[in-house]
């Protein structure tokens, strides 16, 4: 960084530790010492053939960041769960142990290579499936994080989707290797909780081999849409039979779960609504953004206790163009903020897909900074977990209407309240998480990538009479970000680089 950001870095450093040195604590317990899912077999690392990448994964090598990424492979045999009732509102499930079958399922492990840089804490992900390939959204937005505090992460191809195509049963979307995953073998989607748990048993089990001898503390799981419905159901029906993992960040969810058993098992769909229980034990850290609050209507919306924190992340799609188009190249050396920022004043609609045929939705995409303000939350997570701090409390959105959720908005564009950044607080474009729609394959997903209506230059000229005042109020606005501890210091530099290198104003 330069001497400018550096010396911007120390003053909101300091002012974050004092502030953090002041938070409430929570009361964490020991966490899931007795963790009693199934240990499965693990083999590998895995060689030789193609690895089937995660979607939207990073693509630059890892080394150049100081991670490496192996592979294996977990086998063994995999329970399904049922429920002599139907699943209730109010998450507070006892659900039972159904049919059992065997499976073969693989796992990425990314990890520091100077074992010195671990932390401790394993991600470990639930690959999403919603496009018929596995997709790692939670590495993709907040590696940048993860690596430089030292996180391994761990993506797991939990459903069945996600083998298929690593087999090279999708040949539309990827290639696949039938050759170098010829063993994997699924039996459905009602096994995959168990899979799952058996996925952070194997970590517990086997580190001296999957995480090369690193010293394992604590394990969080987390996983964003498709795979934020899936988490939320293990949440309130399987770790509080297995204990399996010490935090949860649950991102992007709408208002209910996925289902608990299905076809060809018997039925167990969730309920229209399902809340996080209360009586987990562990952190539960949900994550929203326009899309999701929209989506779910206001209905999931919890108080925050000392096991549970909600953040509602203003101006944030669902997901955004950070994720599909800048964060894959993003190696953390301060021009994804740059991107990031002339994104904003030229929004693309387009967007490529790698090996495949570009889409294109209605409207220019979402540009927001929501990936940073994830960086804090898995930041906060893991304080939460490790030592038993609890993360800010993030003021909720405001609506003016529900069912449908309008959301009350500046003169700007962007809506008020929620957990803020300076693209909101220092905007140079409106930015909206709904009202969006594209057509075809992957154009169908446009209405979870937002929108982004950039200022025209009479607006802004209104709003920033030069470059030092643009540059001014964005420094400001993340400065406000960090004493909040919604922004990390690092990123706030780099977001500060970013604008001070801009020609805004």
């Amino acid at each position: 960084m330069n001497k400018r950001g550096f010396r911007w870095f120390v003053c909101v450093a300091g002012s974050v530790m004092v502030m953090s040195a002041g938070l409430p604590v929570g009361v964490v317990g020991a966490g899931p010492a007795s963790a009693s899912a199934a240990s499965p077999t693990v083999t590998g690392p895995v060689d030789g053939g193609t690895p089937a990448e995660a979607l939207f994964s990073t693509s630059f090598n890892l080394a150049k960041v100081g991670y490496q990424e192996k592979e294996f492979f977990i086998s063994g045999t995999a329970t399904s769960y049922t429920s002599a009732s139907p699943l209730t509102s109010d998450g507070k499930w006892t659900v039972t142990p159904g049919v059992t079958a065997p499976y073969t399922t693989r796992v990425v492990v990314r990890r520091p290579i100077n074992p010195a840089k671990f932390n401790g804490t394993v991600i470990v992900e639930w690959l999403n499936v919603s496009g018929e390939v596995d997709a790692g959204p939670e590495w993709t937005l907040a590696h940048n994080e993860l690596i430089r505090d030292g996180f391994v992460w761990v993506g797991v191809s939990a459903q069945q989707a996600g083998v298929n195509a690593a087999k090279g049963k999708v040949p539309k979307l990827t290639p696949g290797d039938p050759v170098r995953y010829a063993p994997l073998s699924h039996p459905g989607d009602s096994f995959s909780y168990d899979i799952f748990s058996q996925a952070g048993q194997a970590i517990r089990d086997n580190s001296a081999l999957m995480l090369g001898g690193l010293t394992l503390h604590k394990l969080i799981a987390a996983g964003e849409s498709q795979s934020a419905a899936r988490l939320v159901t293990y949440i309130d029906a399987v770790q509080p039979l297995v204990h399996e993992y010490d935090g949860f960040l649950v991102h992007s969810r709408f208002a209910t779960g996925d289902a608990l058993s299905q076809a060809p098992q018997v039925t167990v769909p969730a309920p229209a609504t399902a809340m996080i229980r209360t009586d987990l034990g562990v952190p539960v850290f949900v994550f929203e953004t326009e899309t999701d609050v929209f989506n779910s209507n206001l209905a999931d919306r919890q108080p925050d206790t000392s096991m549970f924190r909600l953040w509602e992340v203003a101006g944030g799609s669902h997901y955004d163009e950070y994720g599909l188009v800048i964060g894959p190249e993003d190696t953390g050396n301060g021009q994804g903020a740059v991107l990031n920022l002339a994104a904003m004043r030229h929004p693309p609609r387009t967007i490529p897909i790698p090996g495949s045929t570009p889409f294109s939705c209605d409207v220019p995409i979402n540009t927001s900074g929501t990936h940073w303000v994830l960086d804090a939350a898995f930041y906060w997570l893991n304080q939460w977990v490790v030592n038993g701090t609890l993360p800010p409390v993030g003021p909720l959105m405001q609506t003016t209407h529900v069912s449908p959720v309008v959301f009350a908005r500046d003169a700007n564009g962007n809506v008020i309240g929620g957990v803020r950044s300076p693209q909101v607080d220092a905007p140079v474009a409106a930015l909206g998480g709904v009202g969006n729609n594209g057509t075809g394959p992957v154009g169908k997903f446009c209405f979870l990538f937002g929108t982004t209506k950039p200022f025209s230059a009479t607006k802004l000229a209104s709003l920033y009479k030069t470059h030092a005042q643009f540059v001014a109020k964005w420094d400001a606005a993340a400065q406000k970000a960090v004493k909040g501890g919604f922004l990390r210091p690092l990123d706030a530099v780099e977001l500060d680089n970013a604008a001070a290198a801009s020609h805004i104003g």
